[in-house]
């Protein structure tokens, strides 16, 4: 066992990590329009006898600060896409306007922006428990090299010890995002 490659390979995942929580957070709505907050989540639009995601079916843009705007790219699709977004689990309300549909983005109370905080610190927590599910995988697999007789005890700590210094550093960009996220949601 390359203990250098197994390193490597651990931090790709706890990096991947990282990545897939940030990407959780463009689902949560800070008061501001993104098209994020539609195509980021799962709206599956039923048209053209399938499943499908919203922006196979739309454009989505943001024109002002609180407003989406989805153009079908077939008008005909448009009452479909509307039924997916009232249908959907994100509590918008869309108007339909000639070819267009409007999503206006409400301001959010106090106690919605804490609600969100509350998500944000959930989507983090997952986040470390996959760091550390990355942790414990890499030590089982220098544990089992070490019995294997594959890598020496003093490589089998050093190798511990690094794949710990990855989880602390990963565990703390984790948490360096939520604090900035969390100051985006409660920023009025």
């Amino acid at each position: 066992m390359d203990t250098e490659i197994a390193l490597l390979e651990i931090e790709e995942h706890m990096q991947k990590s990282v990545e897939y929580t940030l990407h959780e957070f463009s689902t949560v709505r800070t008061g501001k329009a993104h098209p994020s907050l539609v195509e980021g989540v799962d709206i599956h639009i039923n048209s053209y006898g399938s499943n499908m995601k919203l922006k196979q079916l739309a454009m989505i843009t943001t024109p002002e600060p609180r407003l989406i705007v989805v153009t079908p790219f077939d008008p005909g699709t448009i009452k479909d896409i509307e039924r997916g977004l009232k249908e959907s689990r994100l509590g918008l309300n869309p108007n339909t306007y000639e070819k267009i549909i409007r999503i206006p983005i409400p301001e959010l109370s106090q106690e919605r922006r804490r609600d969100l905080v509350k998500v944000v610190k959930n989507m983090c927590e997952e986040g470390k428990i996959r760091v550390r599910g990355h942790r414990r995988d890499g030590m089982e697999a220098v544990k089992k090299a070490e019995k294997a007789g594959a890598i020496s005890e003093d490589d089998m700590e050093r190798t511990e010890k690094a794949i710990q210094e990855l989880t602390d550093k990963y565990v703390k960009e984790i948490d360096a995002h939520e604090v900035r996220k969390e100051a985006e949601v409660m920023q009025v």
